[in-house]
């Protein structure tokens, strides 16, 4: 039976609010047998069974026997399983967030047109490497906004990019608004392309194989006439890479912005 005051962090839902968000809780002293632990450890194990294995793949139990212990250890570490993923989120945004090389700005200066781009093109990269690399990220990153101070790096540096674009310093409402489109943008179109390469690796097949093996079921359709728009849009629009679509979405955003600012 679990014990009322340890509950059980694989099924709780919890974020720990008990006993400190787990940002500001400070770890447990350090103990030296029967190994070392903390929740750098914790967490890098979690990444790489979720790598391997999908969110479905993750649990304390599982994390605490990569690690060669028991799992009540952990829970010093970690309460439940949602501060886990927490966790895991704010580290895939370790690898998203300016690196130390990158000095931080009390008042971001005005940017040109090209460079704010050029940033936010940067930025756009590493969501969509992170999110390539961690194919389970995206699914963690509906509901309430992370926390964390990896990902509240991220969220600066977009935030302070836009703040540079002319036209938009000290408007902070239409500043956030941007980068909610942004970020939705990079959510959405990362989220077709983890589940293009999910349903790829189940079927055996490319998407390219997918589109052959469709085709002819789609000439037929579209010989019909009811669908004049897909029909010209099939046989005119480029074929574009899955990082050129990318791009070229992106691009969309970025326009959309300048107007903004205009």
């Amino acid at each position: 039976m679990t014990s009322r005051h340890a509950p059980d962090p694989d099924t709780d839902s919890g974020t720990g609010t008990g006993s400190g968000l787990v940002w500001e809780r400070p770890e447990p002293p350090e103990r030296r047998t029967p190994g070392p632990l903390s929740r750098a450890l914790i967490v890098g194990a979690a990444v790489e069974l979720a790598d391997a294995d999908g969110l479905e793949g993750v649990s304390i139990r599982r994390v605490a026997a990569v690690l060669e212990v028991g799992p009540m250890r952990l829970y010093g570490y970690v309460e439940t399983k949602a501060e886990l993923l927490e966790l895991m989120v704010d580290a895939v945004y370790a690898e998203i967030a300016p690196g130390p090389h990158d000095a931080p700005r009390d008042v971001p200066p005005p940017a040109g047109p090209r460079e704010w781009r050029e940033e936010l093109r940067e930025l756009a990269g590493r969501h969509r490497a992170a999110a390539l690399r961690h194919e389970w990220f995206i699914e963690l990153l509906d509901g309430r906004p992370h926390l964390g101070p990896n990902t509240l790096a991220a969220r600066e540096a977009a935030l302070a990019v836009l703040w540079g674009v002319p036209g938009f310093a000290g408007r902070p409402t239409l500043v956030q608004q941007a980068a909610g489109v942004f970020h939705a943008y990079l959510a959405g179109r990362l989220r077709v392309e983890v589940a293009q390469r999910r349903a790829e690796r189940a079927e055996g097949r490319s998407n390219h194989d997918w589109q052959v093996a469709m085709g002819p079921y789609m000439m037929r359709v579209l010989a019909a006439g009811r669908h004049p728009t897909i029909a010209e849009v099939m046989r005119s629009a480029d074929h574009l890479t899955p990082g050129e679509s990318f791009a070229a979405g992106l691009e969309m955003v970025l326009d959309g912005i300048a107007a903004q600012a205009s």
